[in-house]
């Protein structure tokens, strides 16, 4: 009974190891390359997920030309060239600084100065709102006393 069972966890478990891809790589330094490009890049189809990490058939694409591109001797930046120019500035996680992208470096800019304009605003309002109050304090003393005042004319 325990060799069956043994068997039949055995016979499940195969098909979940053949998925693995096995690439081989002329040395480590390839396969660090590798490996750092599909974490680098990003999927086009996917929500931002790196294309080691998606099945997505673009993603698959994308890893087989990485490793092409890598296996033919290119470096870093003319992998990530190639990739943009094919697919565009999408597919990398550090967007470039240009016209068309520039609301991606200045948005976080901007919304973190208009959140201290905001404040500045808020909390110079609140000051200016005590001030008012403390005179229209004096000002009901003043007609109090002068009411006051009237009153005991009239009584006399």
């Amino acid at each position: 009974m325990r060799l069956n069972c043994w068997m039949l966890l055995t016979a499940l478990a195969l098909p979940a190891t053949a998925t693995e891809d096995l690439v081989q790589f002329e040395s480590a330094e390839q396969q660090q390359l590798y490996r750092q490009l599909t974490a680098e890049l990003r999927c086009p189809k996917c929500q931002n997920q790196n294309i080691a990490d998606s099945n997505a058939v673009v993603a698959v694409d994308m890893r087989n030309k990485t490793l092409e591109l890598v296996r033919q001797g290119q470096t870093h930046d003319e992998v990530i060239d190639f990739m943009k120019q094919r697919y565009g500035d999408f597919v990398h996680y550090q967007p470039p600084f240009q016209l068309s992208t520039i609301w991606l470096w200045l948005l976080p800019i901007l919304a973190v100065l208009s959140l201290a304009f905001t404040v500045f605003r808020r909390s110079k309002s609140s000051q200016t709102a005590e001030a008012p109050a403390t005179e229209s304090t004096e000002l009901d003393a003043e007609l109090q006393a002068m009411i006051d005042a009237a009153s005991a004319k009239s009584k006399e």
